[in-house]
């Protein structure tokens, strides 16, 4: 129990200081509907989907390296040494790719905004500093700087985009200010300097740090890469106007992403610590027992609120076909959700290959699919291809896991697939009084469902 209680402990704080700010922020959609056509939006969600791909190649994931080596660093020496190889590997590497993306702009003459490079190098700092405060168990110091950043973030997307003509470009900068302050303030909380030191670069540790980070490259781009080729492939087949209504339709299941988010960082530092325990596999049981029916039970009841909140939240006239694509978005979330569940343990065996070889599978599965159909069925193809591919991930990283751990899947495999029937049939039925029961059932499900979690939440609130 004690490892649950550190994971919960862990997740709550990492919310505490994310989750009000990613409401308020999923609640701007309507001021980015009002203000920005869907061209633009689809400009700017294309340059963000492009420079999210390109990072882990810049970085080659060495943060997420050193934040699983500093788990295991038994000295401050050894703090030191990881910590000093990670930093001068990444801004080597950031200076080279900052030049190279330089270059192509120039030699293709693309037609980009120069807050291109600002951006990346913003993006790729924070990515640095975020991976050292959670790798140095400093859980608290992660979730006031990320809840700062994300008010900064908010306050100045409001301000650009309403109080000059930016736009575009306005939310880029708002992004780059709110990163750049952000790594000052961790750099100084931190006492950066305190952990670097030239003298300890050691050959052979950098070479097993890329050797867990290398593979891990398309693994965190699970998700990026799948959503890269829908928007590439929708702009060159559809124009950014339908990307940007795709970017909409993605905006819901990112609810259910974000919140899972908090319990996945959280959760590789948990399943590293419990590798070295012996109930490592009931721990990994009765985590993946209740994660499963909180995925699932938040996904049927996202998809069956979502007919009540669209109309309140999509403002512009040419952005209410999102509507139609969200459903199969949001259980595309669920099965990628899940398999990064599995991807946890895998960080925590050291086993990144597999990881990325699964993701790079799952990338090509969505890029056929999606450019076999994206003619014949439109937006509804980029959905499907992107559930699929989300669907085969799981599916595979799921029999991979045996070798290493034995799993207790769902028996109530009968009450689940009637459920997904009832909200999919309600959602697209255009009936109010069918949606209401929908979502009615929807919330009796989570409770069943979730039945000791909120019975353990409710006796703890009443015994305070």
């Amino acid at each position: 129990m004690k490892q649950e209680k550190e994971l919960i402990k862990n997740t709550f704080i990492i919310a505490l200081g994310k989750f009000s700010t990613q409401i308020v922020s999923f609640l701007l959609v309507s001021l980015y509907t009002a203000k920005l056509t869907t061209e633009e939006f689809g400009s700017y969600d294309l340059i963000i989907t492009i420079i999210t791909f390109i990072t882990p190649f810049i970085t080659l994931t060495l943060e997420e390296s050193m934040f699983r080596f500093l788990i295991d660093a038994k000295s401050k020496r050894e703090e030191k040494s990881i910590i000093t190889q990670t930093i001068v590997t990444i801004m080597t590497t950031l200076c080279v790719a900052c030049v190279i993306i330089f270059l192509v702009i120039k030699l293709f003459a693309i037609n980009t905004t120069k807050l291109f490079i600002p951006y990346v190098i913003a993006v790729v700092l924070m990515a640095l500093m975020n991976a050292l405060v959670r790798g140095l168990g400093k859980i608290k110091l992660y979730s006031l700087s990320n809840f700062i950043l994300s008010v900064i973030t908010i306050v100045l997307n409001v301000v650009l985009i309403l109080g000059t003509s930016l736009k575009v470009d306005g939310l880029l900068l708002s992004v780059i200010i709110a990163n750049l302050i952000m790594v000052v303030f961790l750099a100084v909380n931190l006492h950066l300097k305190d952990f670097f030191d030239i003298r300890l670069v050691k050959k052979g540790l950098m070479k097993e740090m890329l050797q867990y980070s290398i593979p891990l490259i398309p693994h965190s781009l699970s998700w990026t890469i799948i959503n890269l080729s829908d928007r590439l492939i929708i702009t060159s087949f559809m124009g950014t106007s339908s990307n940007g209504i795709y970017a909409v339709s993605n905006k819901f299941p990112t609810i259910i992403n974000t919140v899972y988010n908090y319990f996945a960082i959280a959760w590789k530092e948990s399943a590293a610590k419990a590798l070295h325990e012996d109930n490592s596999e009931k721990y990994y049981n009765r985590i993946y027992g209740s994660l499963r029916n909180l995925v699932y039970s938040a996904t049927v009841c996202v998809i069956a609120v979502v007919p009540f909140i669209f109309g309140f939240l999509v403002k512009g006239n040419g952005y209410q076909t999102a509507f139609l694509y969200i459903p199969i978005l949001v259980f595309s979330v669920y099965f990628s959700n899940m398999a990064s569940f599995y991807g946890g343990i895998f960080s925590a065996y050291k086993q990144t290959k597999i990881i990325g070889s699964t993701t790079v599978v799952a990338a090509i599965i969505n890029v056929v699919i999606n450019l076999i159909f994206i003619k014949v069925f439109g937006l509804y193809a980029a959905a499907i291809s992107t559930l699929l591919s989300s669907v085969f991930l799981y599916i595979y990283r799921k029999i991979k896991i045996k070798d290493f751990v034995k799993l207790k899947h769902s028996k109530d495999m009968n009450i689940t697939i009637v459920m997904t029937l009832v909200v999919f049939l309600a959602y697209y039925s255009n009936n109010v009084i069918f949606q209401v029961v929908s979502l009615l059932f929807s919330m009796i499900y989570a409770l069943m469902m979730n039945k000791m979690i909120v019975r353990d939440f409710l006796g703890r609130f009443v015994k305070r």
